[in-house]
């Protein structure tokens, strides 16, 4: 009996329960999640203003410029090499020094055509001799023209022989063809050299030359006698001018770039072949659109910017140019007078309501 009054009591239960959320409304029935996100959101289904911080698109002028990496290059380089192959008999030379042009730096061993030089001096006086005589004799035609045209044939050979002794003794002389520094010396007094041996080598380094890339886009930009910027690792504060003196006309298809050489003054000798600089190209003064970098915007397409459109945000693709450390160059995709956006830009959407709260200068 108790249990068949527990029984009816519970279905009573029931059936008020069921009557009293009949009548709850639909409103009513939301979960707090759901009444929570409808109050934030408000009438316009979640569109509301969004605060940023917006500039107006204003022409700079710009001082373009490009920087490069280059290396310094001796303005002269040789390696010194005997035209004959000897004994080196002596070297005049001392290593790192300056020497001048024709200055001489070794000697091969030259007594075999010393010899030979003696020989043809003591032919060529007894040839001039029977000349004389020849001419004589012919005067009074006691010998025929032929017989002294052999006696002249005589002392021209001579003096032929005697012209190439001299240019082989010349040959185991070697001399400095271009003033500059002696690099160190690879052979001693005594060694046997050929045409292939190098003693030692001889650079110029006053003036200097440097050699840089640029991409291939600035190659109308740069013309020989245009002047450029250099620094070293070592002193980076000291700026040197340099000048351009020649221009690759192949463009290196790798790379995409244009090999360039400068030409620097080297007064103190500070500045060594090989050393790393870097290159300050200027490119002359624009008119252009600056933004700061922060504002760009970079995806999988390229790069954007959001503009303020009717209140709104608007995306906007951009091509850019020039950087420097905190703007950059916009060469196409905004005008003179848009509004850009500038900050927030994680959080906002194509269309999004913007709110102004400053506008930057």
């Amino acid at each position: 009996m108790k249990s068949i009054i527990a029984v009816a009591i519970l279905i009573v239960v029931l059936i008020i329960g069921k009557v009293m959320m009949s009548k709850l409304s639909p409103d009513d029935q939301a979960s707090p999640a759901q009444a929570s996100s409808k109050s934030k959101t408000g009438k316009d289904g979640g569109n509301s203003p969004f605060a940023v911080i917006v500039m107006v698109a204003q022409e700079e002028t710009i001082s373009n410029e490009i920087f490069s990496s280059g290396t310094l290059v001796p303005n002269e380089q040789v390696d010194l090499r005997s035209e004959a192959s000897g004994i080196i008999k002596a070297l005049y030379l001392k290593e790192g020094t300056l020497v001048n042009k024709g200055q001489l730096i070794a000697k091969i061993k030259d007594d075999d055509i010393r010899a030979r030089l003696k020989k043809v001096a003591f032919e060529e006086d007894l040839a001039t001799q029977i000349e004389a005589r020849q001419k004589k004799l012919l005067d009074i035609n006691a010998i025929s023209k032929e017989e002294y045209d052999i006696a002249i044939n005589k002392i021209n050979i001579l003096s032929a022989d005697k012209d190439a002794l001299l240019v082989s003794l010349s040959q185991t002389e070697v001399r400095a063809p271009f003033s500059g520094r002696i690099g160190l010396k690879n052979i001693s007094v005594g060694a046997y050299v050929t045409p292939s041996t190098t003693i030692t080598n001889l650079v110029q380094t006053q003036p200097i030359k440097v050699d840089f890339s640029i991409p291939e886009k600035y190659n109308n930009n740069l013309k020989v006698g245009r002047k450029v910027i250099i620094s070293t690792d070592d002193d980076i504060s000291l700026e040197l001018e340099a000048t351009i003196v020649a221009i690759d006309p192949i463009v290196d298809e790798t790379l995409r770039s244009i090999k360039i050489r400068a030409s620097v003054q080297n007064t103190n000798g500070r500045l060594k072949p090989g050393m790393f600089v870097r290159v300050n190209v200027p490119l002359g003064a624009t008119k252009s659109i600056m933004i700061p970098t922060d504002a760009l915007v970079a995806f999988a397409g390229g790069k954007k910017l959001y503009v303020m459109k009717q209140g709104r945000a608007k995306e906007v693709e951009v091509t850019s140019g020039l950087r420097t450390n905190k703007r950059l160059e916009i060469i196409k995709g905004i005008n003179k007078g848009d509004t850009i956006v500038i900050s927030g830009l994680m959080n906002i959407k194509d269309g999004q309501v913007l709110n102004v709260k400053n506008v930057a200068q």
